[in-house]
């Protein structure tokens, strides 16, 4: 086994996947006379759901700054960065795609929904902007952490003075990514907050992965730091807007859901880096290596992409346990088919790979 594998990343991704595939059921399915925040049982699922989106954008940008830096140990950087940002621009075009409804389009009725931003647009675009920033910053790796710590950090404390962002005369499919305005479920900001202190860890893991005690550092920083932005980083930003008299800090810390999800993030990271050995199920390995298909496959199935059937409409009607049973029958049969499709593209994937390498060495 090559000791320097980040297992535990396809580990993380594995539980978010399978967090978010269970959440969006939930909440699609579950009668609204059960959304009550005063039971345990909901208000600990809603949580969960909470932290899902976090682990899944720092964990991304912890893969593919992790992977580049990699790719300069190499030589091969260059190389990367078009994967980066063609990987970037493909999951824009799906996350577009699956909002495709067939039906409007040949009928001409609007599709108000297909300009709204989701989840793949803004993991798409934080690939990109990574890039942008490496790029920059390739020829120093420190400044490149210290950029994108810095940039991480700025975007939580600022949230306040973008949180009803709104700008007019520009176009709508660009305003999405600012606005909820239109629909919008994920912005850019905050977000790539997340991816981009993902990839300052993906430094420190960079620099120190080899040396013989950085799992137990890692998972004890981890703890720590997860641990301190949860329980103190309110009081921090209080100081701080004591300290300089800035207000911004102060409404942050009467708002602070970002830092406060990034330390349960931190400590999500401590616990599979720390019991990684244990949970390298080739299973679980796979799930987290098929994320994608996961999320388009399950995209169609509940929300109807193209013909606009889907779960979603049965409607909130389920109860608790009716939605719980289902949840798992989902989630069973999305990983079932992704997988199964996963195996199923792999040889044409080969195939087309190999077409294309031999069109380029023609040329």
């Amino acid at each position: 086994m090559n000791k320097e594998r980040l297992y535990f990343i396809d580990i993380v991704r594995a539980f978010a996947i399978l967090m978010m595939l269970q959440g969006h059921f939930v909440d699609t399915l579950l009668a609204s006379t059960f959304r009550n925040l005063d039971s345990q049982t909901y208000s600990l699922w809603s949580f969960f759901r909470g932290v899902t989106a976090p682990t899944f954008f720092t964990i991304s940008g912890l893969i593919f700054t992790f992977l580049l830096l990699k790719a300069k140990e190499k030589g091969i950087e260059n190389s990367r960065m078009k994967k980066g940002i063609r990987r970037g621009l493909y999951l824009i075009g799906v996350g577009y795609f699956l909002r495709l409804n067939l039906l409007n389009l040949f009928s001409s009725r609007s599709n108000a929904s297909f300009l709204a931003v989701d989840v793949l647009h803004c993991i798409g675009l934080s690939l990109i902007i990574t890039v942008l920033l490496y790029f920059l910053c390739r020829k120093n790796v420190l400044t490149f952490s210290f950029l994108t710590l810095s940039i991480g950090i700025l975007i939580f404390v600022l949230e306040p003075l973008y949180r009803a962002l709104s700008i007019e005369g520009i176009p709508v499919f660009i305003h999405n990514y600012i606005s909820r305005n239109n629909g919008t479920v994920f912005r850019i900001i905050p977000w790539y907050g997340y991816s981009s202190i993902g990839a300052f860890i993906a430094t420190l893991f960079y620099w120190n992965v080899h040396k013989k005690y950085f799992k137990i550092s890692a998972v004890s920083l981890f703890v720590f730091f997860g641990l301190l932005l949860i329980l103190g980083s309110s009081e921090i930003l209080l100081q701080l807007s004591n300290i300089t008299d800035v207000n911004v800090f102060k409404d942050a810390a009467n708002y602070n859901y970002l830092f406060s999800k990034l330390g349960y993030v931190l400590l999500c990271f401590a616990l599979f880096y720390g019991l990684e050995k244990f949970l390298k199920y080739p299973l679980l390995l796979t799930i987290g290596k098929s994320t994608l298909a996961i999320y388009i496959i399950h995209f169609i199935l509940l929300y109807g992409s193209f013909i606009g059937i889907g779960f979603k409409n049965i409607g909130k009607v389920l109860s608790p346990i009716q939605v719980g049973i289902g949840a798992v029958l989902f989630l069973l049969l999305i990983v079932f088919l992704s997988l199964h499709y996963t195996r199923a593209t792999a040889p044409l994937k080969q195939y087309a790979q190999q077409a294309y390498a031999l069109l380029k060495n023609k040329r």
